[in-house]
């Protein structure tokens, strides 16, 4: 498998992780939620943690593990954990890993959901600090005594800031500092999270993996870069044998265990299928943006382009140096005095809608949905106002895609 490029592997990987005695090449849909042992002894063991076999599917199933199987080996990881969302896996992550009193340093990028979680966890009694992650003095200037961990995503939706990854991943292994990125935005087909020394990979299934917009899913990957043994939040119970399955024991135990959002055995096997085309979709699907951003530059009734492939980008030199593509999702700032809402509704082959990664190019007024929660100064801060649209790119024909957004912002002044 190593031998072969990545676009093969992706097809091919679930026969080969995943063997099946009756040759099936794709891992069956198990969906038993209890596993019967015909030795009494053999459930304690499992419980006990001294054998792994599967006693309720709750905690882990044939089907979930073969997806787990697939994402670690893709991310050069020791092992994963999948949940029902990803906003599953970024809560029941961190809620297992941070304890009262700690300190955590995230972007003031985040995207509008995990912001609020972080929030929340101050109310739990969890210092948190939001800081500008694309560059990595201000993550050093943030560090406290307390300090536990740094989180980022790696291409912030909807404003597409990059965070400073490599210099920050280097930064958190001096400091001993669990370090995860949000690689949702980015997935491992143009950028290895691994590679900036991330200590846990967290992605939202749900979007470009799986990419169909049609199965909700989460995951996080461990590295194994990061030394458990050195994080005093791991509790006894679940420092196994193998050090470096501390974290995703604990995780598993925590936050998949005692919080419960549980990956379905048939979500699961769609996202393993749908992953088969992952690098085909949004190589498609990157080079459809790369060219709408050219065309929205260039377009006289639009304000900005918020796009990391164009070299007037804040971070452009930096996601040159960290992506091998710029990714499939942009904003673009239309003048003052649009009615946004109103030219969207204009869009004909561009569907309205709060999701992203789908095959299909999406559109969303950003304030007014996503953001409508977050204060005037958290929005300033990370550039967001009224006019902005926040774009999907999907697969579809570019000339079609151009022609509905010319069509749209034809004669646009008169939309008020």
């Amino acid at each position: 498998m190593k031998d072969l490029s990545l676009a093969t592997q992706l097809v091919h990987a679930d026969k080969h992780l995943n063997p099946n005695v009756d040759g099936a090449v794709h891992a069956p849909v198990n969906q038993s939620v209890l596993f019967e042992f015909a030795d009494a002894q053999g459930i304690v063991d499992a419980f006990q943690g001294k054998q792994a076999a599967h006693v309720y599917s709750r905690s882990s199933s044939s089907t979930t593990n073969a997806l787990q199987n697939v994402l670690s080996h893709f991310e050069q990881g020791v092992g994963a954990v999948t949940f029902a969302t990803g906003m599953a896996a970024i809560s029941s992550s961190i809620l297992s890993l941070v304890r009262q009193g700690d300190h955590i340093i995230v972007s003031e990028y985040l995207f509008g959901n995990t912001r609020s979680f972080f929030k929340h966890l101050r109310q739990l009694g969890v210092e948190v600090s939001f800081v500008d992650v694309t560059n990595v003095q201000h993550v050093v200037a943030a560090k406290q005594t307390n300090t536990t961990m740094v989180y980022t995503e790696s291409l912030a939706n909807p404003m597409t800031q990059v965070a400073d990854m490599a210099a920050i991943g280097r930064f958190c292994e001096q400091q001993a500092l669990l370090y995860i990125i949000d690689n949702t935005m980015s997935p491992n087909v143009i950028f290895s999270a691994k590679s900036c020394q991330a200590s846990l990979i967290i992605s939202s299934l749900t979007k470009y993996i799986s990419g169909h917009g049609q199965v909700l899913g989460g995951s996080i990957v461990d590295t194994g870069l990061f030394d458990w043994t050195g994080y005093a939040n791991i509790q006894p119970l679940y420092q196994v044998a193998d050090k470096q399955q501390w974290g995703l024991t604990q995780i598993r135990k925590k936050g998949l265990r005692d919080l419960g959002a549980t990956l379905p055995a048939a979500s699961a096997s769609t996202i393993l299928i749908g992953l088969e085309t992952l690098s085909l979709r949004y190589q498609t699907a990157c080079d459809n943006a790369r060219r709408l951003a050219i065309h929205f530059v260039n377009h006289p009734d639009i304000k900005a382009v918020y796009y990391p492939g164009l070299a007037e980008h804040p971070e452009h030199f930096l996601a040159r140096d960290l992506f091998n593509h710029y990714g499939a999702i942009m904003s673009i700032e239309l003048p003052e005095g649009v009615d946004i809402i109103a030219w969207i509704n204009r869009l004909n082959l561009v569907i309205c809608a709060t999701h992203l990664g789908d095959t299909r190019t999406l559109a969303l007024p950003v304030e007014q949905t996503i953001y409508f929660e977050a204060s005037a100064e958290e929005k300033s801060k990370m550039g967001i106002n009224a006019q902005i649209v926040r774009l999907s790119i999907g697969i579809e024909s570019i000339d079609d895609l151009i022609a509905d957004f010319d069509s749209a912002l034809q004669g646009i002044e008169g939309i008020q």
